[in-house]
């Protein structure tokens, strides 16, 4: 089993070390990739779109620790899911309910509230790792949960036509996933057209167009140069498909 991580903590700052620190005391020896630490900040619903799209690239067994968790802290509840053989832990505040709607096979347990003494604001350290150390070993499930019928929060599973991320190029996934759509149908977005292109290269540069990038999901480029800049595209700019 490999421990993937999919957090809004940002790859320079202090978290990320502190989550794989508790993963090395909870479950020594475990691989832990970086499956990505730049999901939208606070945006639990373009990040449910991302990890979803995400979550077809990955291998049944391995785990997903998914922490984009604005509500830390509160009532909200933390959960383990099971979907076609991944396991996945995080917050129950929509962020795994894309996924989990897509998937074909569900089992679901709440964590229960963690003991005194943690960190109120940290529980990407403090409880998903515990959890993610416990399934990793063996020690799953165990007396820190409870098995559950369905996430608390759930949010629409079908395509999002918004931008979801934007990467260090200016290119910007929506949530559009581009299996089945026509490739003669154009994108729009803040009065300009983007129509297909399989590649960068069958464009002339400074072309606006849009692909399916290797997650699957519609994504719109700019021939060398930044499409987000130039467009000025953001997380949850909407999109409009003109088939």
């Amino acid at each position: 089993m490999a421990i993937l991580l999919f957090t809004d903590f940002g790859a320079a700052d202090v978290y990320v070390g502190q989550v794989e620190l508790m993963l090395d005391h909870y479950a020594h020896g475990t691989r832990v990739i970086h499956l990505c630490n730049e999901a939208p900040a606070f945006d639990v619903r373009a990040s449910a779109h991302l990890l979803a799209a995400l979550a077809t690239r990955v291998t049944r067994g391995d785990l997903v620790i998914a922490v984009v968790d604005p509500g830390v802290g509160t009532e909200r509840k933390s959960v383990v899911l099971r979907a076609d053989g991944k396991w996945f832990v995080g917050p129950d505040n929509g962020l795994l309910s894309v996924l989990a709607a897509r998937s074909t096979t569900r089992q679901l347990w709440h964590i229960l509230p963690p003991p005194e003494g943690i960190s109120q604001t940290f529980h990407g350290r403090d409880v998903f790792a515990a959890a993610a150390g416990a399934i990793a070993t063996d020690d799953f499930p165990n007396e820190r949960v409870e098995g559950a019928e369905k996430l608390e929060v759930m949010l629409p599973p079908d395509d999002l036509a918004e931008i979801v991320y934007v990467d260090h190029y200016g290119n910007a996934m929506t949530g559009l996933r581009a299996a089945g759509l026509p490739r003669e149908g154009v994108l729009s977005v803040n009065g300009h057209r983007a129509p297909y292109a399989r590649t960068y290269g069958e464009t002339p540069p400074g072309a606006t167009f849009w692909y399916e990038n290797s997650i699957g999901l519609v994504e719109i480029a700019k021939h060398g140069a930044s499409a987000a800049q130039a467009l000025e595209l953001r997380i949850g700019t909407p999109v409009a498909w003109r088939g």
